[in-house]
């Protein structure tokens, strides 16, 4: 019988569980991707999208972009050399002065595939008072109740030589409207233009604590930071409600914008306090059925109002 609380988890529960496992509070802080750093840029949609989403950012019209990388751990200090999951926050300023978000990670599939199962994996993963690490007993006992999590939980992702060199997934569904009303689910991927480009375990274990920032400023010296928005098409049968099961890879995929970083944004403080929000869409894109996007409707105004505790 799995071990997941037998009531739904509220924002408050999960993210006070998230705290017990980064191992305490950092106020001021993110409970998730604590330590970051924004820079601005803007968004040019190739007109690919169009018949398939009203959505103002995806038609022809060049839109501001302020973009957002971080590390995923609630411990701003935690070391960037380390095989984690990066995150890429991307706020689209909308032609009629609202924005909406895009909020993707390094990984290509989440998880956990509910709010229970979210909540269980993060108080196993609790670190171990005597040790300052999870109890590896307690991980392997969450991974055989949930078999068909072993893989995204125990498959370690790469450590980027940049913010610049890696792929960034928006993990869940999403729902494409057009002005007819017909419904497409889709897939995000940033793609970056410079390619893939990871290190190797004795690479990064070289690197500075904190490299991934000091990289991505000195490359901007060179030039814009590029990716490219790739989206997958759903097709019948593919699950849109489990962010823990990549879809084919022969769905079709378009590319519907570019993305082109020039610079870090003027005050990083303001937008330090800012919240981004996966659910944050806009006319012509809808959340799919996807019990933890819906939950994350909630958990991030949960942290947001423990940060602004503390400023």
């Amino acid at each position: 019988m799995s071990s997941d609380t037998a009531l739904p988890p509220t924002p408050v529960q999960v993210v006070d569980s998230m705290e017990r496992m980064s191992g305490g509070t950092y106020p001021g802080y993110r409970r998730s991707g604590a330590r970051g750093v924004c820079f601005k840029g803007t968004f040019t949609p190739t007109g690919d999208a169009m018949g398939l989403t009203t959505a103002a950012h995806l038609q022809r019209r060049p839109v501001p972009v302020t973009v957002r990388f971080s590390n995923s751990e609630g411990n701003p200090q935690a070391r960037d050399g380390v095989p984690v999951a990066r995150g890429m926050a991307t706020r689209f300023a909308l032609p009629d002065g609202g924005d909406t978000d895009l909020i993707a990670l390094s990984v290509p599939v989440f998880v956990a595939s509910t709010p229970e199962e979210f909540l269980t994996l993060t108080e196993a993963l609790r670190p171990d008072a005597a040790t300052g690490h999870p109890d590896p007993a307690r991980v392997q006992a969450f991974v055989a109740a949930h078999p068909h999590l072993a893989e995204p939980i125990t498959q370690q992702p790469p450590v980027p030589v940049s913010y610049g060199s890696a792929a960034y997934w928006a993990i869940h569904t999403f729902v494409w409207v057009d002005a007819a009303g017909n419904r497409q689910p889709v897939r995000y991927r940033w793609e970056p233009e410079a390619g893939r480009m990871d290190l190797t375990a004795e690479e990064a274990a070289t690197r500075a604590d904190h490299y991934l920032t000091a990289e991505l400023h000195e490359r901007l010296q060179d030039g814009p930071v590029a990716f490219t928005l790739q989206v997958q098409l759903g097709e019948e049968g593919d699950p849109t409600h489990d962010p823990t099961v990549a879809w084919p890879e022969t769905r079709k995929e378009i590319t519907a914008g570019r993305l082109e970083l020039t610079a870090p944004v003027d005050d990083q403080e303001r937008w330090a306090a800012q919240g981004f929000n996966p659910t944050w869409v806009t006319a012509g894109i809808e959340l799919s059925d996807d019990p933890v996007l819906a939950f994350r409707a909630g958990a991030y105004p949960e942290s947001l109002r423990r940060r602004g505790e503390h400023r």
